[in-house]
């Protein structure tokens, strides 16, 4: 069993890494959160705490080997927890965690169905799930120094009055708060020159034109 690796961060993808460990180079899913933060970090040597799952299904034969690299061993025992949800498999869950765990567990502590319908794919009734099936099993991930510890995550950075408005236009337009959020991030990292509310607003409705 993989437990963790320990390489150099070759390239960052919208929802995956890769790893350079020795002569074989690694690609590892990782949490929405952590996209950014990552990305930031390229040529750098990094260790990941991972998850070793197969992917599709048995009686076709189309199985797939995955690996989940997370930063925090921490964040990895939260997203074993996660996907105990019926209806939340890892790659829903990835994809979902677009904010620090410490966040989403105070959520699910104060069965903060609301918050939890911010993340991407979580509907009403799936945000209802998470707090019955988890709310009193995940009060370690939701203690305040933890959810401190996940500002370095994109998604708990401080926004500014234009990146704001365009994230409320964006949201007016039927995205939910997380997953345009999760563009303006996208956007930032593709374009450093963005400034404006325009700018921001037309290059996050490309990036949902091609959204992974």
């Amino acid at each position: 069993m993989i437990s963790a690796l320990t390489g150099e961060l070759r390239q960052v993808d919208d929802d995956r890494i890769h790893l350079q460990v020795g002569p074989i180079l690694c690609e590892l899913l990782v949490p929405a959160a952590d996209v950014g933060t990552l990305r930031m970090q390229v040529h750098q040597e990094m260790t990941f705490h991972t998850i070793f799952y197969l992917e599709g299904d048995s009686s076709g034969g189309n199985i797939e080997p995955r690996l989940v690299g997370f930063l925090r061993p921490e964040d990895r025992a939260f997203f074993q927890l996660f996907i105990t949800v019926k209806g939340i498999g890892p790659k829903k869950a990835l994809r979902a965690l677009v904010m620090p765990v410490g966040r989403i567990a105070q959520a699910i502590e104060a069965k903060d169905t609301r918050s939890l319908c911010d993340l991407p794919q979580i509907g009403k009734r799936m945000a209802e799930l998470i707090v019955a099936e988890l709310a009193g099993k995940v009060e370690r991930f939701a203690m305040e120094g933890y959810a401190a510890s996940g500002t370095r995550g994109l998604a708990m950075s401080k926004r500014t009055p234009a990146e704001e408005d365009a994230i409320a236009a964006l949201v007016a337009l039927g995205e939910r708060r997380g997953d345009a959020e999760h563009l303006l991030d996208r956007a930032k990292h593709a374009n450093a020159k963005l400034k404006t509310t325009t700018e921001f607003i037309n290059d996050m409705l490309r990036m949902r034109t091609v959204r992974v």
